[in-house]
């Protein structure tokens, strides 16, 4: 049992021994830093079962505690504020459980248990990733990673957007203006190179708009009747009855997509165990709309068209199935829905990393996958997050004005590299060891910035202030990190023995409570499917090192027994960052 439980457990038994009457709950909070103690109890809830005066009452609860918590050795009281001074031993006993277990925090999954699948990434086969797919990637990836810490098992998936208009617009771009032009003789990554051609195809379309309206059609006439847009119309209907040539194209385009994009993801560190293609998966669905039609869940309209009304949950009307007979993207999330639970018969609950723009699809898809009867839908959530925005504006592929993923990695690592050096911080470093760590430092500055904000809000990415080495960036943890690496480096002596019998400073006590809460962090995290619980404890974590680090000798502490104890303790804090880190996808440099 913790010691936050036992306090609760032993107020609650001081109330009924004390006052003869029972206590429903217990406000516990960290003790204020201007009063001594440790774990404070707040009276004033209490005043609505117990009366009398908060400040006897905390006194006559304090005693009760110290003479029956063997942790507990001293309170005070202020106000209605019970603070509780906890023992050094009890400090000492838990550093002691955990400094050797380099699983601290996790909870490993159990073969039997039950099984997530987060959803992300899920780009376009028609352009490279760019700065909002990072984010996507980045949070998807780090909530799959806190989820299986937290004791789950966990499937992580993408479903990759292969067909459609979108995709055809490149093709009949690379067509007509490529010159059999492929990523080896353009020296392109292949998700560059089909992505300039949907840049192309846009230039064109644009120009063909314009010169017929000079010929005298109407704006909406062009649109329609523009050569290119006809054509690549008729590719997708041909793509759709199977014409070999162009399912040859579609496939030759498609893999230089896949191998630029394994590329970024390798550079990024992020990774799937499953892929889903939408030219799989558009078909799928129907057979679960025929069913719910027949169970009353779905209404047809006069036109032929198949709807659900969903206007008792105060939304409304929704199309699932057209008056020809073809799907829509809800048909499609039903079916691949349905199909992933028989692909994964573990899975108990599915997450789906995609921006707020579609929170009202994914309300709508949860719902009906309820009223479909679907168990497991009761666990579906949505991680809806906000668009990533850069100082220059707003970003349109079509236009070619995106922040391509690759490049904007590349200039992190450049800024990381010009900061680096400007601060001196890598003198003495071979020509590789600094690329090594400028990659490390850009990459590590470009997560943390986007994580450590909470998924729903929108994020304003300026690349310099992320890399910023002074506070709340990667950097400055990473340079926290190095620095406790090279003070392990300095320590030419046996650290391993536990040590029981010391008095702490109270800047140990402190770190020794933030490391307590680790595990509790990654259950929150977790439970809120939030990468920022992790950032932003971890920068807590490292405040508190920063300020023991600044107050308490560790080489020249007055005995070889704190001295011993002052190493660990800066070993433990280490791995922990490390842990930490390596949930959000962050390395961390041993020499920076």
């Amino acid at each position: 049992m913790s010691l936050q439980q036992t306090i609760i457990d032993n107020v609650k038994k001081a109330i009924q021994d004390l006052y003869s009457v029972t206590l429903e709950s217990v406000e516990l909070q960290g003790t204020r830093k201007e009063f001594e103690g440790d774990v404070t109890v707040v009276v004033f809830p209490m005043l609505r079962v117990v009366k009398g005066n908060p400040v006897q009452i905390g006194e006559a609860v304090g005693k009760y505690l110290v003479e029956n918590i063997v942790e507990i050795d001293d309170y005070n009281v202020v106000k209605g504020f019970l603070n509780l001074v906890v023992s050094n031993s009890y400090y000492l006993d838990f550093f002691a459980s955990i400094k050797d277990n380099e699983q601290f925090g996790f909870i490993a999954p159990s073969q039997n248990g039950e099984a997530v699948m987060v959803e992300y990434s899920s780009p376009n086969t028609n352009k490279p990733l760019h700065l909002g797919h990072i984010r996507n990637n980045l949070l998807g990836y780090a909530v799959a990673e806190i989820i299986k810490a937290s004791g789950k098992k966990v499937y992580k998936t993408q479903i990759i957007n292969d067909r459609g208009i979108h995709i055809c617009k490149s093709m009949v771009a690379w067509q007509n203006y490529g010159h059999q032009e492929t990523p080896e003789t353009s020296n392109l990554k292949g998700d560059k190179l089909v992505g300039n051609y949907y840049v192309k195809f846009d230039q064109v379309y644009k120009e063909q708009i314009h010169n017929l309206i000079a010929d005298g059609k109407s704006e909406e006439e062009a649109k329609k009747e523009a050569p290119i847009l006809i054509e690549a119309q008729e590719m997708l209907r041909k793509w759709e009855s199977g014409d070999e040539e162009v399912i040859a194209l579609w496939k030759t385009m498609n893999n230089w997509v896949y191998q630029g994009f394994d590329q970024t993801y390798k550079t990024l560190g992020v990774d799937f165990d499953s892929y889903y293609y939408e030219s799989n998966t558009y078909l799928l669905g129907k057979d679960n709309i025929e069913e719910g039609l027949t169970k009353g869940i779905f209404f047809k309209k006069e036109d032929g068209s198949v709807w659900c009304d969903l206007t008792d949950e105060g939304l409304d009307e929704k199309l699932v199935l057209r008056s020809d007979g073809t799907s829509v993207y809800m048909t499609q999330d039903i079916g691949t829905a349905i199909q992933r639970s028989k692909d994964k018969p573990d899975v108990t609950g599915m997450i789906y990393t995609v921006g707020n723009e579609q929170d009202y699809h994914f309300k709508v898809l949860f719902l009906i996958l309820k009223k479909l009867g679907y168990d497991w839908a009761q666990n579906l959530h949505h991680l809806s997050y906000g668009m990533v925005d850069l100082p220059s504006g707003k970003m349109k592929s079509r236009e070619g004005t995106v922040v391509d993923a690759d490049d904007l990695i590349v200039e992190m690592t450049k800024t990381a590299g010009e900061i680096s050096k400007d601060l001196g911080k890598l003198e003495g470093y071979s020509q590789e060891e600094k690329e090594n760590i400028y990659n490390t430092i850009g990459l590590g500055a470009l997560k943390y910035f986007i994580l450590k904000v909470d998924p729903k809000k929108r994020i304003l990415f300026n690349p310099e202030e992320s890399v910023d080495f002074q506070g709340n960036t990667g950097p400055f943890i990473q340079y926290t990190y190095a620095r406790i690496q090279a003070i392990l480096r300095k320590a030419n002596f046996d650290y391993t023995e536990s040590i029981t019998t010391i008095a702490l400073h109270d800047k140990e006590k402190e770190l020794i409570k933030q490391l307590e809460v680790y595990p509790e962090i990654i259950q929150n995290a977790a439970n809120e499917l939030s990468p920022a619980v992790i950032a932003n404890y971890t920068y807590d974590l490292v405040k508190s090192y920063n300020s023991f680090f600044q107050n308490v000798s560790i080489f020249g502490a007055d005995s070889e027994k704190e001295k011993q104890f002052r190493v660990q303790l800066s070993s433990i804090v280490g791995n922990t960052i490390k842990s930490a880190f390596g949930l959000l996808g962050i390395n961390v440099p041993e020499r920076m």
